[in-house]
């Protein structure tokens, strides 16, 4: 190695890590992200919320919910015993029920065979397999050891009803979520090199000392990613629905909408970067540090309900996870009204916030 060239390498060490922050992000950012996902990610489906309408005398409908509770694969829903089971499904409160024949399994098994109808919502595909199978097991646990009955005979026919994607397409589950990704993904990186790149160019000095205020510059700086986010967004629905099939059930204009407030939460986290950005490099990592665990823990890959109660938290406060939720929502199911409301609610507060810290974080002078 000629003298030369070890200059050129240490110069670049030395002009990579000089800065604080460029070594948290490259040696501290590493290792906390790997913990976190080694504890939240999971491919294993659990903690799914189960309804069953059980009559006081119904002691074999009582046996197979409670073995499900029991099993930590499922959780007891919080909805009247009397609602009907395809609202609360459509609405995100349950994920999964059971439904027994009129006056009870109980009841219909004295007369001979009985009929239990499981309702899967499978807008997420693997778990509505996953938890087919778990159901089918306890079911046959029930009957094996709570009635007495030797297999393959079985006085329980158990009979499943997929919603939302009834055929178990993969595209309808994967699609939605390659969506989410690709407009977080070109609206938050080129809105977070935004300012940076002033900044590395020398035109920051140039742009400050014009007479604009702080608003104008941010406006000015963010209000075209919005543009250019929106306008990617029509080409992206269009070859989900033309190539891949993927089914449009609710209202445009409300699908529109929900893309444009996320649009505008990824272009407010975007600026938010930038200003603690010093340079084109920096921000790059900022963001890609960002999007990395937005994407994972959104629930794209893995459900968010298997994640550990105290690490949710990270999730609630991902915008992809509610944009994500709001497209397979709209999508497939047609759009519940509180639903969309809820989660639109929370993604205009998510940008509020980003923005607000955003004008307290800028300065219209050099520091």
């Amino acid at each position: 190695m000629t003298s030369t060239l070890g200059g050129f390498i240490r110069k670049e060490l030395k002009q990579a890590l000089r800065e604080p922050r460029m070594r948290l992000l490259l040696f501290l950012m590493p290792v906390v992200q790997l913990t976190l996902f080694g504890v939240a990610l999971s491919n294993e489906v659990k903690n799914v919320r189960l309804w069953a309408p059980i009559e006081a005398n119904d002691t074999v409908l009582r046996h197979v919910y409670d073995r499900a509770v029991a099993s930590g694969w499922f959780l007891p829903a919080e909805a009247d015993r009397n609602a009907d089971p395809i609202e609360l499904l459509r609405a995100g409160r349950i994920d999964a029920a059971l439904v027994p024949p009129p006056g009870g399994l109980t009841r219909e098994l004295g007369r001979g065979t009985a009929n239990l109808q499981l309702l899967l919502d499978a807008t997420n595909v693997l778990e509505a397999q996953s938890i087919e199978g778990y159901v089918r097991n306890i079911v046959a646990r029930v009957v094996h050891e709570d009635l007495e009955v030797e297999p393959p005979e079985s006085p329980i026919r158990f009979d499943t009803r997929v919603l939302y994607n009834p055929t178990l397409e993969t595209a309808y589950f994967m699609v939605p979520g390659v969506m989410a990704m690709l407009m977080i993904v070109t609206s938050l990186v080129l809105t977070s090199m935004s300012i940076t790149r002033e900044k590395e160019l020398g035109t920051f000095e140039m742009l400050i000392s014009a007479p604009v205020t702080a608003s104008e510059v941010i406006l000015g700086k963010t209000v075209p990613y919005v543009v250019l986010g929106m306008a990617t967004f029509p080409l992206i629905l269009g070859v989900a629905v033309f190539g891949f099939g993927v089914p449009v059930r609710g209202s445009l204009p409300v699908l529109g909408f929900a893309a444009l407030v996320f649009v505008c939460t990824a272009v407010a986290i975007g600026t938010l970067i930038s200003t603690f950005a010093q340079n084109q490099q920096q921000s790059m990592l900022g963001a890609f540090l960002f999007l990395f665990p937005a994407i994972l823990l959104s629930g794209l890959m893995f459900p968010v309900e298997n994640m550990p109660e105290a690490m949710k938290w990270m999730s609630y406060v991902n915008p992809v996870t509610h944009f994500l939720a709001l497209l397979r929502n709209i999508l497939l199911k047609g759009g519940e009204l509180v639903f969309v409301a809820e989660r639109i609610g929370v993604l205009l507060l998510m940008a509020v916030v980003s923005v607000y810290v955003s004008f307290k974080r800028f300065h219209t002078t050099l520091q």
